[in-house]
């Protein structure tokens, strides 16, 4: 995958006096099925997240309150989003390297995942991802 699969997906929104709401349909506003929903919080100032990438999840971020970065790397490119709205999510294929910081005072990162949680499907070293992003073998 490259960067140019990742991108901001805007989420429904219906607006009311009341309170506005958003929702998320699997396999309709997202490109996969959710089986797994985290978020984070109360994350200390300073402090980063994230730090890895994944060999087969797809996953949706929301900044559900307050701001944060996103830091996305393909092997080749590096880019940086910022997320502060609760209609954006930021979707990231496969095969892309995230790292999360600049988190504002109270904010909550929530994210969808089309798999259920498995250590195996984690690069957390950056040489060895980049390897494998690259098609070289590892050696």
């Amino acid at each position: 995958m490259s960067l140019q699969h990742c991108k901001i997906i805007d989420l429904p929104i219906i607006e009311d006096r009341r309170g506005n709401l958003t929702f998320i349909e699997g396999g309709n506003h997202i490109p996969f099925d959710i089986k797994r929903v985290y978020y984070l919080y109360d994350v200390p100032g300073g402090s980063h997240r994230g730090g890895h990438a994944h060999k087969g999840l797809h996953q949706l971020l929301i900044a559900m309150s307050g701001s944060f970065d996103i830091l996305l790397d393909d092997g080749r490119t590096k880019f940086k989003y910022h997320l502060n709205r609760s209609y954006y999510g930021l979707y990231i294929p496969p095969m892309i390297w995230r790292e999360i910081d600049n988190f504002s005072s109270g904010s909550v990162c929530m994210v969808l995942a089309s798999e259920h949680f498995s250590e195996d499907d984690y690069y957390r070293d950056y040489d060895q991802f980049s390897q494998a992003a690259s098609g070289k073998p590892l050696g």
